[in-house]
């Protein structure tokens, strides 16, 4: 029995459902989610994906360090693309973020990115 595996997805379950939580009270009081709510839900993806890549990270062979390589080149093109994005956004004033929502939704972009590409790699290869 594999507990690491079973406490990441647990995990993710917790942050699922905390996310879930927040989501519903601020739709309850007619106001904007927190900002907060896309790092909790992007927690519970890293929690989820890491649940699933637990038993391949453990292995120290040749293909894990290639899913790793190009895990993240996939992720620093990825973040090139939202920073030039959010910049020709707030530029043009196609949406207006303060700095706290921004940094958010840029950590929560960053973490969901790197952990998803490493499972479509660990899918590939």
């Amino acid at each position: 029995m594999d507990y690491s595996r079973i406490s990441f997805f647990v995990l993710g379950i917790f942050f699922s459902v905390m996310g879930g939580f927040m989501i519903c009270a601020s739709f309850m009081t007619n106001s904007v989610p927190s900002s907060m709510v896309y790092i909790q839900l992007a927690m519970a993806i890293m929690s989820f994906c890491l649940s699933y890549l637990y038993p391949q990270f453990r292995q120290k062979d040749e293909r894990m360090k290639l899913i790793r390589q190009k895990g993240m080149l996939a992720s620093f093109v990825a973040l090139m693309i939202y920073l030039f994005v959010f910049n020709i956004g707030l530029q043009f004033d196609f949406f207006i973020l303060t700095a706290n929502e921004l940094i958010h939704i840029l950590t929560a972009l960053i973490i969901s990115t790197v952990f998803i590409s490493l499972v479509v790699y660990s899918k590939i290869y």
